[in-house]
């Protein structure tokens, strides 16, 4: 039996581009991509039409934008998936990224081999970060001796001095096994902590509690010079 294909949305308003992305994927056999936007507006209307597994979305599209098309989507569909594409890599972007709700992020230009695998990820329900994305993000929030990377406010008394650890390092994109290396615990008291993390902000997934976690202001992204 073959496997079900994965139904993607590609947005993408540069049309050679768009070409291009639609030429490579369809090459794979369990990818499909069922719609093509140009624009968030027709985006948001194609979600709602189709049944869909992953939003291919280049983030600097006409209209209201890659970034506000990304957070209707999530509003009107939380479980669907989104994978951002874009030229740049500035943390302020990145920042406004996992704020949208989005599951990953890749930069244009990305080798196709990734990118098929980057979609795979975040429609299995996993998170995909460029490799430059992950140094920034690591850098805006792993820095785990800076005092003020978590705020003291009443809100972070929610979670566990281990469980905000553990929330750092799930924002700089650590897996399980790499956050338990780095805390001499052994994965399965990680994912217990997760399920933990996840319930306290009332997450559904990883990326969504980092997105919580940023908006209450339990971690904070720029330190004040």
């Amino acid at each position: 039996m073959a496997p079900l294909k994965i139904k993607v949305l590609l947005v993408e308003d540069d049309e050679l581009f768009r070409l291009g992305l639609q030429v490579r994927l369809q090459q794979e056999e369990n990818l499909e991509i069922v719609a093509e936007a140009t624009d968030g507006e027709t985006a948001i209307e194609l979600v709602n039409s189709y049944q869909l597994d992953v939003v291919l979305l280049d983030i600097g599209l006409p209209g209201i934008g890659g970034m506000e098309t990304c957070r209707i989507i999530k509003q009107n569909h939380p479980q669907l998936p989104v994978l951002i594409l874009s030229s740049h890599s500035e943390q302020s972007l990145l920042m406004q990224i996992i704020e949208a709700g989005a599951q990953g992020y890749c930069l244009k230009g990305i080798n196709p081999e990734k990118l098929v695998l980057a979609l795979r990820s975040v429609a299995s329900g996993a998170s995909w970060w460029d490799e430059k994305a992950t140094q920034e993000i690591r850098f805006a929030f792993a820095a785990r001796a800076q005092p003020d990377v978590i705020k003291s406010s009443p809100v972070q008394n929610i979670l566990t001095q281990r469980e905000q650890e553990i929330l750092i390092l799930i924002a700089a994109n650590q897996t399980n096994q790499q956050i338990a290396d780095k805390l001499y615990i052994t994965p399965g008291t990680v994912r217990v902590h997760v399920h933990a993390i996840l319930h306290k902000l009332g997450a559904s997934t990883r990326t969504e509690a980092v997105t919580i976690a940023i908006a209450k202001g339990m971690i904070r992204g720029n330190r004040a010079n």
